[in-house]
């Protein structure tokens, strides 16, 4: 049996961490076998890349090396987790992945789209998510979340203009690969966002 590789795409404090463990009780009460993960991480390896990337000390960071230290957070993650688990029949659910870069790096960084995803298309190998889940979000309700939280980090930092950036760039890649990429309404209660994922992911499992 293939396995089916769902990840979660969205800007900061849109709720992915509560919606992914809910899609993992979904999944687990059907019987499936269920693997969440997240990005930069989900390895020994990718994790300690997690740290050095995120780390608030490393301001003269180049946008380069940001993104290339995301692509070999993602080399490893792939090679270790996400393909055998997938290999194995096993749904992974993944708290963003090649969609962040593309975005981060590619149009708020101003690398370009087609340069990062080149690089990352080395680092992954052919292992594509079968869909991606963009949380669409109020910004006001957006910003209400981050202000309640007292650690940010380098990136989750960085100024209002650049995470503006960040969300318009996911709608251009909806526009792209609209197949995979699917938008769901992250306003309102914790379960009614749940149904509503539920509902997208049950269509994708009917095909």
């Amino acid at each position: 049996m293939k396995g089916l590789f769902i990840t979660i795409e969205g800007p900061d404090a849109c709720g992915k961490s509560t919606q992914i463990n809910l899609l993992k009780e979904y999944f687990q009460n059907k019987g499936y076998d269920v693997v969440i993960t997240r990005e930069p991480g989900g390895t020994k390896i990718s994790e300690k890349i997690r740290n050095l990337i995120l780390d608030k000390e490393n301001k003269t960071m180049s946008y380069k090396t940001e993104a290339l230290l995301y692509a070999a957070s993602r080399s490893q993650h792939v090679d270790e987790l996400i393909r055998p688990s997938l290999s194995n029949g096993k749904i992974v659910i993944c708290d963003r992945f090649v969609d962040s870069s593309l975005v981060y790096q590619g149009i708020a960084r101003s690398l370009g789209i087609e340069n990062v995803y080149n690089l990352n298309l080395f680092a992954m190998e052919e292992v594509i998510p079968d869909i991606t889940i963009f949380f669409e979000i109020d910004e006001c309700e957006v910003k209400r979340r981050k202000n309640n939280r007292r650690n940010l980090d380098r990136l989750e930092s960085e100024k209002d203009e650049f995470h503006k950036m960040v969300y318009n760039g996911y709608k251009t890649l909806k526009g792209m690969y609209p197949e995979r990429i699917k938008t769901i309404d992250a306003n309102g209660t914790i379960q009614q966002v749940h149904q509503r994922i539920i509902k997208l992911v049950e269509k994708v499992m009917e095909k």
